[in-house]
């Protein structure tokens, strides 16, 4: 059974049929030929669906959704300018800084190169830098947004691991601040080597006053979601329901600039990045559900276990495995096909379940950075206009840095466990 969806599936992945389809197509194929009612196919989509956790999804996407219309990422990026921008390679920096303030409000990579992408690759061209560069630090800073809280694969993998979302999502920031950490690191070393310029903005007190008197709306905006989660009075739900009323109420009482044709185009687009999260997740559920109907779960756990019962050495198993994966299938699709697999195995071997989830979302994340399904890879040559092998060979060197993370994530398990641990005994 487990055969013959494997190889539909890579079958029509080679036809170039969309993953969620290809998903959905190669376990209706086996339920058809094996004799299992057809009504299984709507059943299992509509029960997967059916998740406390997911309607922070779509909440989620709408807030950023309506925060980007506000114009809250152009205050934003002007204030970290006037903060940093005068240190060498100090545009470059300040996108990583923007980045994970922004990833604050909208919980997916994809969102963050969507609502930044142009503005920081035009502002660093402008001002002397290659474009390949600037693409590479715009990938790189984007993988902060899934990690740090809120973040929607982290959500979709606490509802299939059965881990708390509340403490996952808190598992994420101190991660993703060593994500931000060793990008800033490496961009200093490079801005030395290659003499990067320093930014042409002239700071003074009055302007960054100003500045962040404007900006500072936005920036409460991610102080009030972190806040609300590490409270314990909000769960992943909650939260995103309080963000969204938060934006609607800058954006049309404090900035006055959400406009009725802005709402109406901020729903739309949640409506379309929702519907294709949840097709996504609709059909890796039945694919998901056709292998555990062949014990490969099972399967898979007494092979990893009989390969080792060391954490670190199956961790490291894994991360080559996600490593790979990455490569080829998307995100949200791989969390919900593979964690079911090999969560159990890991966290029976001692893995903690929160350190499991932040390494397991963040191998995929830099897999949106490499080829051939990269999606960041190719949203930027889009946005940017730039041919796909430049965007390859910008985002190569910041592959240093987000593996280094990932070592030290995977090593050091407190830098995952330490602070839900703090807060939420």
């Amino acid at each position: 059974m487990s055969v013959i969806l494997l190889v539909c599936f890579a079958v029509t992945l080679v036809m170039g049929v969309p993953v969620a389809v290809s998903l959905g197509l190669s376990s209706a194929i086996v339920i058809v030929t094996y004799g299992l009612p057809v009504s299984v196919l709507a059943q299992r989509a509509v029960n997967s669906l059916d998740s406390t956790p997911l309607l922070a999804v779509p909440l989620f996407i709408l807030a950023a959704n309506l925060l980007n219309a506000t114009g809250v990422t152009t205050h934003l990026f002007d204030l970290v300018r006037l903060l940093f921008g005068r240190i060498r390679g100090g545009v470059a920096q300040v996108s990583v800084l923007v980045s994970l303030v922004f990833s604050g409000i909208s919980g997916a990579a994809l969102a963050d190169i969507g609502a930044l992408g142009a503005v920081q690759i035009n502002q660093m061209k402008a001002q002397g830098y290659r474009e390949d560069f600037a693409a590479g630090v715009t990938m790189a800073a984007a993988t902060i947004g899934p990690i740090f809280p809120p973040s929607i694969p982290i959500i979709i993998y606490a509802s299939v691991a059965n881990v708390s979302a509340v403490k996952l999502l808190i598992a994420g920031i101190v991660p993703a601040l060593v994500i931000t950490a060793l990008l800033m690191l490496q961009i200093a070393v490079l801005a030395r080597i290659n003499n990067l310029p320093r930014d042409t903005v002239t700071p003074s007190a009055g302007a960054i006053a100003r500045k962040f008197a404007i900006s500072l709306p936005a920036l409460l905006a991610p102080v009030l979601l972190i806040g609300g989660l590490m409270s314990g009075y909000f769960g992943p739900t909650e939260v995103a329901g309080v963000t969204v009323a938060y934006a609607l109420f800058i954006g049309i009482f404090v900035y006055r600039t959400l406009t009725v044709p802005g709402l109406w185009t901020a729903l739309k687009d949640t409506v379309e990045a929702t519907a294709s999260v949840l097709f996504i997740v609709a059909s890796a559920a039945l694919f998901a559900w056709v292998l555990t109907l062949d014990r490969v779960p099972v399967a898979a756990s007494g092979f990893l276990l009989g390969l080792s019962e060391n954490p670190l050495v199956l961790l490291f198993l894994v991360n080559v495995m996600l490593l790979v994966v990455g490569m080829i299938l998307e995100s949200i699709a791989a969390i919900l096909i593979i964690a079911p697999i090999v969560a159990p195995a890991l966290t029976a071997a001692g893995v903690d379940p929160l350190q499991l989830g932040i390494v397991f979302v963040l191998n995929l994340m830099i897999g949106l950075l490499t080829p051939p399904v990269g999606m960041s890879l190719y949203m930027v040559s889009i946005i940017a206009k730039m041919p796909l092998p430049t965007v390859i060979r910008g985002v190569a060197p910041f592959l240093l840095p987000l593996l280094l993370s990932l070592v030290v994530v995977s090593a050091v398990p407190a830098v995952a466990t330490w602070l839900p641990n703090l807060i939420l005994q």
